[in-house]
């Protein structure tokens, strides 16, 4: 990216007016906003970037000050000037600190307290990723570092995680799954919490559960689910809740399919969902809370069926139809604990 055009925001606010020259500050370090001087503040021109420029106009308006939102176009030596200013090899110099830390740490810190910190350092990336304008290649050595990172807590806390097998995804429907016994890792997490919410609500309204303590535990008979060499895992790039719903055709569904962008971003990475921090602050509380698997889950559907909901209320809204069914519940789920 090299734009040739820029947007200029030249504002003046009142000695007293500290609070909304915070504000004001804040957000516009937030957008990746350069400084010029003293309440003289510069992006590349783009939709976006107009947007918030006004926004913050109208705040200091509205507070008292005066703003004005002036496009420029930059000539060569200006640009390269300008360009500067959004240099973020400090930053990103930084955060491979951070992420180098982190690492170093794994050995002694508890899983609670290493995910926070590795959830924090993915915030981080992706902020810094979205207002780095002028990329280089410090971007794909923190992104290199912090998958790096990702695969020493999983191996961690996660050894047995699944890998990705290279094949097609087997269809399959539902009447051949009906009152089984399904077999997954204990001590569940994003992708098994939701991967056994889907068969539960959609698939196998009477489904059991084992929780296994190592995939070779598995009953004979058992469906497995989210470990190496079971009948439904990683395939490609799918995470099992992708590729559950691929198999049963559900994957025409957009709020489950909103559910699995989310799924997919938490556990191996990519693009996730604005829920999905807030889904794993739930997650993690009721996993602390919870004396087994079997509670989990009880806490954890009903947060599921309620972000099944509301993604189908926002996509009935915008095609101007009735707010979709909640998913179709069990009469009665047993759960065997192992």
């Amino acid at each position: 990216m090299t734009p040739s055009s820029w947007l200029l925001l030249v504002t003046n606010l009142p000695g007293r007016k500290q609070a909304l020259r915070m504000r004001v500050w804040r957000a516009l370090k937030a957008a990746g906003a350069g400084m010029l001087r003293d309440g003289v503040y510069l992006l590349p021109a783009s939709e976006p970037a107009r947007r918030l420029l006004d926004e913050k106009a109208t705040e200091i308006q509205e507070g008292g000050g005066s703003a004005q939102v002036l496009p420029l176009a930059s000539e060569h030596t200006q640009q390269t000037a300008f360009e500067a200013l959004f240099d973020r090899s400090a930053e990103y110099a930084a955060l491979l600190q951070r992420i180098a830390a982190f690492r170093r740490s794994l050995r002694k810190i508890a899983e609670p307290e290493a995910r926070r910190q590795l959830n924090s350092l993915k915030r981080d990336t992706a902020s810094l990723g979205g207002i780095d304008f002028f990329p280089s290649d410090g971007k794909d050595a923190l992104e290199q570092s912090l998958t790096g990172a990702e695969q020493d807590f999983t191996a961690k806390f996660s050894p047995d995680e699944p890998h990705a097998a290279q094949q097609k995804v087997a269809r399959r429907t539902a009447r051949e799954y009906q009152t089984r016994l399904w077999g997954t890792r204990q001590h569940l997490w994003v992708d098994r919490v939701a991967s056994a919410w889907l068969i539960t609500r959609f698939i196998d309204n009477e489904a059991t559960f084992v929780w296994l303590a190592k995939p070779s535990d598995l009953p004979r008979g058992a469906v497995g689910f989210d470990f190496d060499g079971a009948e439904f895992t990683h395939v490609s790039e799918l995470v099992t809740f992708e590729v559950l719903l691929a198999s049963f055709g559900l994957d025409g569904d957009e709020a489950l399919q909103r559910i699995g962008t989310m799924v997919h971003g938490l556990d191996v990475g990519g693009r996730s969902a604005p829920e999905a921090p807030g889904f794993t602050a739930i997650l993690a509380g009721a996993r602390s809370k919870a004396a087994d698997d079997d509670a989990l889950i009880e806490v954890m559907f009903p947060v599921l069926d309620l972000l099944y909901a509301g993604y189908g209320s926002e996509q009935a809204k915008n095609d101007g139809a009735s707010p979709r069914n909640a998913p179709k519940r069990a009469s009665k789920v047993s759960r065997k604990g192992r």
